[in-house]
């Protein structure tokens, strides 16, 4: 079955009122996610330093796209996860629909892996699309002899209007569309975690 079809079922049932729940603030969450961020952002900084300085530019172009079409589609998947109707997810895992019961432990947990898809690969992606673009515009300057200051502010900005605008695009998607993303998201899950050895979403 679709999801169509269980959102049709759920609007035929009498509505209950939800009571409201109040969301606790989970410390020992928050300082784990501060802490990985830090340090893989600290250890992707030092790499690209290192490295993608020495790459061929076409390279790192592709880089750039590359992560920033990541950090959108993890902005996507995050905001559908927090948006998502739950009470559809239900009715398809009574049905043992596959990938149901994920979705369902997601959105149990939506302010932790809105987190993590948010903002901790959303850093991510940031850091190194934003050093691969330092790199670009170095090597433009270089090459075209141009003024680096000019380029690199030029290129940081296409780099920051391209993030700004997908994710802007991404979340009138998510939005529009987040249950039927959440599913196809949680049927990722469900493929690969056949032993749940990583469902760290149920933590």
């Amino acid at each position: 079955m679709k999801i169509k079809e269980f959102k049709e079922n759920l609007n035929k049932e009498p509505e209950k009122k939800d009571k409201k729940k109040k969301v606790k603030t989970d410390k020992k969450w928050l300082l784990t996610v501060t802490i990985v961020s830090f340090i893989i952002s600290l250890i992707l900084s030092l790499i690209s330093e290192l490295v993608i300085p020495n790459t061929i530019i076409t390279i790192s172009i592709f880089l750039v796209l590359f992560f920033i079409f990541i950090g959108v589609i993890f902005d996507i998947i995050g905001i559908s996860v927090t948006t998502a109707d739950e009470k559809i997810f239900h009715s398809m895992a009574t049905k043992n629909v596959k990938g149901a019961r994920e979705a369902i432990k997601l959105i149990s947990k939506k302010d932790r892996v809105s987190s993590f898809l948010n903002d901790v690969i959303g850093d991510i992606c940031g850091v190194i699309s934003g050093s691969c673009g330092l790199a670009i515009s170095l090597k433009l300057s270089s090459l075209m002899e141009l003024n680096p200051i000019i380029t690199t502010v030029i290129i940081t900005s296409i780099i920051s209007a391209m993030t700004i605008g997908g994710k802007a695009f991404g979340k009138t998607i998510a939005i529009n569309n987040c249950n039927e993303i959440l599913f196809e998201f949680s049927k990722i899950l469900n493929a690969f975690d056949k032993n749940k050895k990583l469902n760290f979403y149920t933590k």
